[in-house]
């Protein structure tokens, strides 16, 4: 049987700490799909279009990585219908654990034959979140480092564009 794993998230922006995420998961499973997801407590800084364009550029060397966007249904139901059993998150914390803890205990309430498998973020990224590069961004400053190149040229643009 083919192992499926979803990654689901707003990735706004996709971080490096995803990417790295991303490539590990990649290695672990047959298939990783990268769900962008609306989160309705965040505001976005890419629409979900660009968003999927984004992130497939930055995946693109991982050749069994695909990305689709979601907008209306729950995780569980989205990973039932891609035949995913696996949620792949990504923890930088205790906090972060917490969290996700919680939503994975609902996940498998709502879908029980999902297993979510959590990765410990790699030391040069657990202190980095989408929130706080945005907030840097939104000042001017340089988040480059955490960055793909695809992403933060695309940030770089539409701040310069504004």
């Amino acid at each position: 049987m083919k192992k499926i794993a979803l990654f689901p998230g707003s990735f706004d922006p996709l971080t490096n700490g995803h990417l790295d995420t991303i490539t590990r998961g990649a290695a672990l499973f047959d298939e990783v799909i990268v769900g962008v997801f609306v989160n309705t407590s965040k505001k976005s800084f890419f629409s979900a279009e660009e968003k999927v364009q984004l992130i497939e550029t930055a995946v693109a060397h991982l050749t069994n990585v695909r990305v689709l966007v979601q907008e209306h249904e729950l995780t569980a139901d989205v990973a039932r219908s891609l035949g995913a059993k696996f949620l792949l998150r990504g923890i930088r914390s205790v906090k972060d654990y917490e969290y996700e803890k919680d939503i994975a205990q609902m996940n498998r309430h709502l879908n029980a034959e999902l297993e979510t498998v959590f990765l410990l973020a790699s030391p040069e990224y657990n202190h980095i979140s989408s929130s706080i590069l945005k907030e840097v961004i939104q000042f001017g400053g340089d988040v480059e480092s955490y960055l793909p190149p695809v992403i933060n040229q695309a940030i770089l643009e539409k701040r310069d564009a504004k």
